[in-house]
């Protein structure tokens, strides 16, 4: 279960990913928006949480 965030990530990004190639038109370009989550399953790194100051981390130092 430890890994269960990084995994819906990929799969979330993968299916925002997969509109490129299953909508025509302008709007297929949201599909883009799926690397997002990608990336940070990959690196292990969420931008966003750095800049709003989000911490996930229970262990206290």
């Amino acid at each position: 279960m430890k890994n269960f965030g990084k995994v819906f990530r990929f799969i979330i990004g993968f299916i925002l990913l997969s509109i490129l190639f299953l909508v025509e038109g302008n709007l297929k370009y949201l599909g883009l928006i799926g690397l997002f989550p990608i990336l940070t399953a990959v690196f292990n790194f969420c931008p966003l949480r750095s800049i709003f100051g989000i911490k996930t981390c229970k262990i206290k130092k």
